[in-house]
């Protein structure tokens, strides 16, 4: 059989958001922002998708804006706040998405200065922790919700309170991207200024992304346009592509046991794994805050490649950390920064609420194999 436990990179998209998407591009062929009739007929079908997405979040629609994806989203919240500030300096999590991380970078290249906040061996920040990093001329700050590797929860609220008590505004960044669908993301009382999110990760189309912006906050465009999306992304709007994010968001927010679901089956998954592999550990604790849906399994002396490749033999697709930073090849900096050794193998199992349970017995039961098939191979080149 197979089992697609690689649902943190992408889910599986549902067949009715294939099905309005479908739709959409057959009856809803305009330009929202024509001033005729069918445009007006395409910026209605938009303005209900917006409605959708917002309800996600809890948020208001106009406080939405649509992007082409996660990452442009992140871009826009962190490094749009960033270049709207007279301020040059940002705080990041060092173990952030590299849709912040690169951007920070990348700030840094033409002037910002910029500190990072190291994970506790739990895999979270502490709002201590970031509230020691700022300065005087800090405009920004990004924690992620949720590790798109470990699945720890980090402490955003924590975090927000404690900004909030400074009596000057830092723009507050979440990359929500891993969160919104299966762990909460209450825009009312997160305390962000800003949260990134993606629809391919919740069982939408890939290409479209939303970033939610808090009423008064100023963001600087990443580039011209035409002005769309309230002057803040340019571009016409992927019409379908934003009918099937508001039937994904819908479907998350009306199936309400998704989450203790999900946990509950990452929990069966991870307890047969450590029964039955001796040298199988957890990445962090299992009693951390975690999001329901990763299992970050690590692997001492056992090279994850060779594993991947044994398990997809049996039917199981996983992947070795987050499925993009592993071309390079190169240990990935959330495992760097929870000092796993190198020749420590990482894998990363993720679920989705469509999970079912026989995925778990078989992948649990296909990896016990493929490690006593690799401890085999590695043995026998000793």
């Amino acid at each position: 059989m197979i089992a697609y436990l690689d649902n943190a990179a992408s889910t599986p998209p549902l067949p009715e958001v294939v099905e309005a998407m479908a739709k959409t591009m057959c009856d809803h062929y305009a330009n929202p922002s024509s001033l005729h009739g069918l445009g007006a007929a395409a910026a209605r079908v938009l303005a209900t998708a917006r409605e959708q997405v917002a309800a996600l979040l809890r948020a208001e629609p106009e406080e939405m804006v649509f992007t082409g994806s996660g990452t442009e989203a992140n871009a826009l919240g962190f490094m749009g706040a960033a270049q709207s500030s007279r301020f040059r300096h940002v705080v990041v999590c060092a173990i952030e998405h590299a849709a912040v991380f690169d951007s920070a970078r990348r700030l840094a290249e033409v002037g910002w200065q910029w500190s990072q906040v190291s994970p506790a061996s739990d895999g979270r920040v502490s709002a201590d922790a970031v509230m020691a990093a700022l300065r005087p001329e800090t405009s920004v700050v990004a924690v992620m919700r949720v590790n798109n590797e470990i699945g720890t929860l980090q402490p955003v609220p924590e975090i927000a309170r404690a900004l909030r008590t400074l009596g000057r505004k830092i723009h507050f960044h979440v990359d929500a991207v891993q969160a919104a669908g299966l762990a909460k993301v209450d825009a009312r009382t997160l305390g962000a200024d800003s949260i990134a999110i993606s629809a391919h990760k919740l069982h939408g189309p890939k290409g479209i992304g939303a970033l939610w912006l808090r009423k008064g906050r100023r963001l600087a465009p990443l580039y011209g346009g035409g002005g769309q999306e309230r002057e803040l992304r340019s571009g016409t709007e992927d019409l379908a592509a934003a009918v099937g994010f508001g039937v994904a968001a819908t479907t998350a927010t009306t199936d309400r046991e998704a989450a203790e679901r999900t946990r509950v089956l990452r929990d069966r998954f991870e307890d047969q794994v450590y029964a039955a592999i001796a040298r199988a550990r957890p990445a962090v604790p299992r009693d951390t805050e975690r999001a329901p849906h990763i299992a970050s399994i690590l692997l001492p002396d056992l090279p994850a490649e060779p594993l991947l490749h044994a398990l997809e033999a049996r039917g199981v697709y996983a992947s070795e950390g987050a499925a993009c930073s592993t071309r390079s090849h190169e240990q990935s900096r959330v495992m760097r920064a929870l000092a796993v050794p190198t020749s420590t193998g990482a894998l990363r199992f993720s679920l989705s609420r469509l999970t079912r349970p026989e995925e778990i017995e078989h992948a649990a039961h296909a990896l016990a194999e493929a490690v006593t098939e690799i401890e085999r191979a590695v043995h026998a080149t000793r």
